[in-house]
């Protein structure tokens, strides 16, 4: 164990480096200096520089020419850098991630890649209080020969292997939160045909207990919990579907029986407003449960994509990350804006707090 409780340390990798993530991580220092402190950037000194120059030639990003790019080989040198000063932990050799912007590579995708394998075993060492990441691309994963699609089955990959257990022994969850919403989901990336498959009592029942024993360490209650159904109008009794009858109610009759604040299945048009959160009208709900990706996803992003924060749930380490993609278009234009990446390391600084480091109930 290192002596991490001197300045708790936050491991923010880079991202896909022909993407925004370099350029939003300098947005972020510059923009919020104070809230920034304490990150330590995870990725390529050459990709950090690069993307540093393309925010420093706007505007809004001069400020930023001020600064210096530091590499870091040890976690009391990354504490001891100063204001002004960008600590970065070299993974890979110098440069190899410097790959044209917006264009998918194998190199792109396995500078981001390392970098979240090292983020994430060192949180689970205990080196570091939590991991924000910025985005990655799928596709350059692949590209690189990378076998998890995205960084929540990596993450939960790594954390498996630490503690070892296998895959079905670590459930968890992906939650997108905003401060008027939060929505969690039963499955993640899957095609919408595989994902109605995934709609099955115990994937319903796992996600009720992993919300529930996530949030409530958060809000130091236990939370209101609605369940979104699958179909229009949550089935209309059966006439527009029957898993809102045959799978979805008996998860949240279970889960109520194990003493869960769950309910529904509420029409799925419906459920979001309900839940979401402002000075006129507190939520009825703390969280949704949605039954596939899309329809989870779309109400938070909707209430704006800046203050969104992706969560994963169920991990035995905090990871938090913007809700928000590469954006390949913006790349190298030192444009992007960096209000989710600022929302994720200061949730991921509320999260560590409340880390639990025993897997959720399977």
């Amino acid at each position: 164990m290192t002596d991490t409780a001197v300045t708790p340390l936050l491991a923010l990798t880079q991202g896909e480096p022909a993407g925004i993530g370099p350029e939003i991580i300098w947005q972020a220092f510059a923009r919020d200096p104070q809230g920034m402190r304490g990150c330590l950037v995870v990725g390529d000194v050459a990709v950090l520089a690069r993307a540093q120059a393309w925010v420093s030639a706007q505007p809004a990003g001069r400020d930023v020419a001020t600064w210096r790019v530091q590499g870091v080989t040890s976690l009391a040198q990354a504490r001891a850098c100063g204001s002004g000063v960008l600590p970065v932990w070299q993974v890979g050799a110098v440069g190899s991630g410097c790959v044209a912007p917006g264009q998918i590579t194998a190199a792109g995708g396995r500078s981001a890649a390392d970098a979240v394998i090292w983020a994430a075993r060192a949180a689970l060492r205990g080196e570091v209080a939590a991991v924000v990441t910025a985005p990655i691309h799928k596709q350059a994963l692949a590209a690189a020969g990378v076998a998890h699609p995205g960084h929540t089955e990596l993450l939960q990959a790594e954390a498996a292997a630490h503690l070892g257990c296998t895959l079905a022994d670590l459930p968890v969850r992906m939650m997108l939160a905003s401060d008027e919403l939060r929505t969690v989901l039963v499955s993640i990336h899957l095609s919408l045909r595989d994902a109605i498959e995934a709609v099955t009592h115990k994937q319903v029942l796992q996600t009720l207990q992993i919300t529930h024993d996530s949030l409530s360490r958060v809000l130091g209650r236990a939370p209101r919990i609605a369940v979104a159904g699958l179909n229009p109008h949550a089935g209309e009794g059966g006439l527009m579907g029957r898993e809102e009858l045959d799978v979805i109610a008996p998860a949240v009759l279970a889960a109520q029986a194990q003493g869960l604040l769950a309910s529904g299945p509420y029409p799925p048009d419906t459920v979001f407003m309900r839940a979401r959160h402002t000075s006129q009208h507190p939520g009825e709900f703390d969280a949704v449960v949605a039954m596939y990706h899309d329809q989870g996803l779309i109400p938070v992003k909707y209430l704006g994509v800046e203050q969104g924060v992706n969560v994963t749930l169920g991990l035995p380490l905090v990871r938090t990350s913007p809700d928000h993609g590469t954006a390949f278009d913006l790349a190298g234009t030192g444009r992007a804006d960096p209000s989710s990446l600022i929302q994720a390391v200061r949730m991921a600084r509320l999260l560590s707090g409340f880390v639990s480091f025993t897997p959720s109930r399977p």
